[in-house]
C-alpha cells in the first residue's frame, strides 16, 4: 500500500472534478451566448449599423448611451476571440490528453 500515491491521486481526480464543473459551466453560458454573437456578427456592417453610426456621428443619439457596438473594433474583436476559441475546443477533441 502506498499511502502518498493515492493521496496524491486523490488529489488529482479533486483537481480535476473541479476544473470539469467549471468548464461545463463555462460551456452551458458560452453556448447560451451564441445567438449573441450571430446577431453582433450580422450587424457588424449592416445597412443598421452604418445608419446607427451615422446618428451617433451626427449626435443625434442621447448622451450616456453606451456605444461600444458602433465601433468596429469591438465587435469584431469578440468574433474573432469566439473563432479562436472555438479552433481550441476543436483542438481539445481531438487531443484530449
Amino acid at each position: 500500500m502506498d499511502a502518498e500515491r493515492i493521496t496524491e491521486m486523490e488529489q488529482r481526480l479533486n483537481r480535476a472534478e473541479c476544473a470539469i464543473g467549471q468548464m461545463e459551466q463555462a460551456l452551458e453560458a458560452y453556448g447560451r451566448v451564441q445567438e449573441d454573437i450571430a446577431a453582433l456578427d450580422r450587424y457588424l456592417g449592416s445597412e443598421e449599423w452604418h445608419a446607427d453610426r451615422a446618428d451617433d456621428e451626427a449626435e443625434r443619439l442621447p448622451e450616456g448611451l453606451a456605444r461600444g457596438v458602433l465601433g468596429e473594433d469591438a465587435i469584431w474583436d469578440l468574433l474573432e476571440r469566439n473563432r479562436d476559441v472555438l479552433e481550441r475546443m476543436g483542438g481539445l477533441s481531438k487531443n484530449p490528453a
